[in-house]
């Protein structure tokens, strides 16, 4: 087995050259980003990482937690390691200062969660989502929620959860059931049922604090009617301790593809109406306070495919490196040497390396927006579908390609390289499926600023891009979101997901160029060339063929009526 090593070269030279930290630590606001306190969160992550959760993954595979009627139980090792995350302060890198954080860069933290994931994916989806949690109470909550939940959240000694779905309401939130009663002291009774809740139970914190969408009395119909409330696993006591259970049963835990470190719970709150819930912000504004925490959400699920995508690719190149067979020059070679091995390992690491430029951009521009940087928060909003969509793409992608370079081995689950797939599959449908994600790009993001925001994203990456391949992408790319902009609305939905996908690889060769440029003579310049090359030269290329999918009618899509698919 090929042990995880973290990428901290790369890591930290796609921070400086991609998500410009130098420039965030130059505020007063990420002073403390000093590149000695940079080079020690990498490289202390790294070893945490590899030392504590990565050992623990195959365990969380193979075993998962366990539901039980008192609730869900982790695997042995798992709440250990989840107190050494605590303790270490792992959680509290990009967390308000205000609230027992450091208030280091965004950018920063999305590097450490990084690789907290490549070690253990599933593991690591507890820490992302608190850090989503984080977000809704520090933009929407009252000054005594605040001073309440986010220094526990802030350290991880209490961790967050976010409950939309429900069984008759997936993508369609305002579909939701569940309700809230006022009880006449200004708190809530909750009643209803949530699936698919990421760490809904588990046994490694003092409580868990459960943001729950739910429909007040005489509520409007839709998303209009929708309010959030925060609803935790316990009820404080006046010292602001986990006391006495809120009413919230563990229905069951899913049986799920990957991901099985993480227990999915569906979870029925109010079964003895004795759920209480607090409103967080106003009533009706519960999307608008959802949005903040989901769309924090999205970046961390695109980060996923990174995560993936790093770990399938170091395993794959270790037994790429290690597998003798065929032979070159009339001696044994190891599988590497063949071309089409070759082929595959290169497009795992340009892959890899294009999704992680992609989120760490926007990972930048998430600290850029909360300096206050207006250019940045349209730019934020623009490349968010972007890194989550074409990031766990490239995630899923990477990862099947490292079980066929593993041949049938790949297929047989001891050598982990199924995992990474499996693992891999669900982050192109959570956080909003990648086809939603399609939808607002060129139902929203297209528009914004009277598309002024594309412009200007067109304008940058056109402004650096040396590549003839990357400047006619870039070209395409802009004719494309012109038609789009002036095309029917079923033609554009129809378009939105190869638009999406040109968007994403124009701005991955734009980034994957600039460091190219900005890498030395030693053998990591020279690797972060060739993978600029390759990118450029073989998959920048492909997106062209996906201007006649772009532009295409709608027309195809319905030449069928819908029961004569199934002929």
């Amino acid at each position: 087995m090929v042990p995880f090593t973290p990428p901290v070269a790369e890591q930290r030279f796609v921070l400086d050259h991609v998500a410009g930290l130098a420039e965030l630590a130059a505020t007063d606001r990420f002073a403390a980003a000093s590149d000695d306190v940079v080079d020690a969160v990498l490289e202390g992550a790294g070893q945490f990482a590899a030392g504590e959760w990565e050992p623990l993954a195959e365990r969380g595979d193979s075993e998962g937690p366990r539901w039980t009627p008192e609730g869900v139980t982790m695997p042995a090792g798992y709440p250990e390691a989840y107190r050494a995350y605590v303790e270490g302060g792992w959680g509290t890198i990009g967390a308000p200062e205000a609230w027992g954080g450091q208030g280091l860069p965004f950018a920063l933290q999305t590097a450490v969660l990084e690789t907290l994931g490549g070690a253990n994916t599933g593991f690591a989806l507890c820490p992302t989502l608190t850090v989503g949690a984080i977000e809704a109470l520090a933009h929407h909550g009252s000054q005594a929620q605040q001073s309440l939940y986010l220094p526990k959240l802030a350290t991880g000694e209490w961790t967050g959860t976010m409950n939309l779905t429900e069984p008759q309401a997936g993508s369609d939130v305002g579909a939701l059931r569940t309700t809230a009663t006022p009880r006449g002291d200004g708190t809530w009774s909750i009643r209803g049922t949530k699936i698919f809740i990421s760490f809904g139970d588990h046994d490694m914190a003092g409580n868990i604090v459960h943001l729950v969408l739910a429909r007040t009395p005489d509520a409007p119909p839709g998303t209009r009617g929708i309010s959030l409330f925060l609803v935790p696993k316990f009820r404080l006591d006046a010292d602001g301790n986990p006391a006495e259970p809120n009413d919230i049963r563990v229905v069951s835990i899913e049986h799920k593809m990957g991901l099985h470190a993480s227990p999915t719970c569906v979870l029925s709150f109010g079964d003895h109406d004795d759920c209480i819930g607090e409103l967080i912000g106003p009533e009706h504004g519960g999307m608008r306070a959802m949005f903040t925490m989901m769309n924090n959400a999205r970046l961390n699920v695109g980060l996923q495919g990174v995560q993936v995508a790093e770990a399938a690719t170091q395993k794959a190149i270790g037994y790429a490196l290690d597998r003798v067979q065929g032979a070159r020059g009339g001696a044994a070679v190891p599988i590497a040497e063949h071309p089409d091995v070759r082929r595959m390992l290169m497009r795992m690491k340009a892959q890899t390396q294009a999704a992680r430029a992609l989120v760490y951009y926007a990972a930048g521009q998430v600290d850029r927006a909360a300096l206050g940087d207006a250019a940045a928060r349209d730019r934020l909003e623009l490349m968010t579908p972007l890194a989550k969509a074409h990031g766990t793409d490239l995630g899923c992608e990477v990862a099947s390609i490292g079980v066929q370079v593993h041949g049938g081995m790949g297929y047989i689950e001891e050598t982990g390289a199924a995992r990474f797939y499996r693992d891999a599959r669900i982050t192109p449908i959570y956080e909003g499926t990648n086809g939603i994600q399609a939808a607002d790009l060129v139902g929203r993001k297209l528009a914004l600023g009277g598309g002024s925001a594309f412009a200007a994203l067109v304008a940058d990456m056109r402004g650096e891009a040396e590549a003839p391949a990357l400047v006619q992408l870039i070209d395409l790319c802009e004719a494309t979101g012109r038609h789009l902009a002036a095309a029917a609305p079923d033609d554009r939905l129809a378009g939105s997901y190869p638009f999406l996908t040109m968007v994403s690889v124009a701005a991955a060769g734009w980034l994957l160029e600039r460091q190219a440029r900005a890498a030395g003579d030693d053998a990591f310049g020279r690797g972060k060339r060739a993978v600029a090359r390759f990118y450029l030269d073989q998959i920048v290329p492909e997106a062209h063929g996906l201007h006649a999918a772009a532009t295409a009618s709608a027309d195809i899509l319905y030449a069928l009526e819908a029961e004569a698919l199934a002929a």
